[in-house]
């Protein structure tokens, strides 16, 4: 039995890639009955700002050190928080463009879980190493425009490019993607094209 973690980066009830991602996990749970799924809502899940006492055992970790006074319970709830992440099997992640990046939470919660020893090491030998492996990803991104690889467009999209790799950078490499483009071109092309999403979804979700 395979647990599923869906993390949603959208606060709108309304949200493209929200819709997407709720078609998928209901084809996934027919196709997998068995399997539990469970849902981080990201704007409602309260994260910690990273300064202070967090930052403070960040550098004490670089440095080879280890986190001392109010530093322990601010590095632990970190890793909790990557714990968390690392206890699922697979991942389904809508992420809606904006201004041409990520939600602002979905970077702070990158920003918590990504460090060193924690969900990725550091040798001169190998450089660096994701140490989220064995996992598998579905990842729904909305976005109002079009940016077709290799055009003008594309080179201001820092959504898709930047998430893929920060999911494939602490380990998570085994990812497919659905982009739902041309959101804000009226509510018909949006209707159509989340529809199509939709349906692309599909075939994805029953084999994930």
């Amino acid at each position: 039995m395979a647990k599923v973690l869906h993390i949603n980066a959208s606060p709108r009830e309304g949200s493209r890639s929200l819709a997407v991602a709720k078609a998928f996990l209901e084809t996934y749970k027919s196709a997998h009955p068995d399997d539990t799924v469970e849902t981080l809502d990201l704007f409602n899940a309260s994260l910690k700002p990273f300064d202070g006492a967090v930052l403070a055992a960040k550098y004490a970790v670089l440095s080879g050190n280890n986190p001392s006074g109010d530093e322990v319970e601010a590095w632990g709830e970190v890793n909790a928080l990557a714990d968390h992440l690392k206890a699922f099997d697979k991942y389904v992640i809508n992420v809606p463009m904006w201004n041409f990046g990520v939600p602002y939470i979905l970077k702070q919660y990158i920003d918590i879980i990504t460090q060193p020893g924690i969900t990725f090491s550091y040798t001169p030998e190998e450089g660096y190493k994701g140490l989220i492996t064995g996992k598998k990803a579905f990842v729904v991104y909305a976005r109002g425009g079009e940016y077709p690889d290799g055009t003008d467009a594309a080179k201001i999209d820092h959504q898709k490019p930047w998430f893929n790799f920060a999911l494939n950078f602490i380990g998570i490499t085994d990812l497919s993607t659905i982009d739902v483009e041309g959101t804000l071109y009226g509510k018909e092309i949006a209707d159509q094209r989340t529809a199509e999403a939709i349906e692309k979804a599909k075939p994805i979700a029953a084999e994930f």
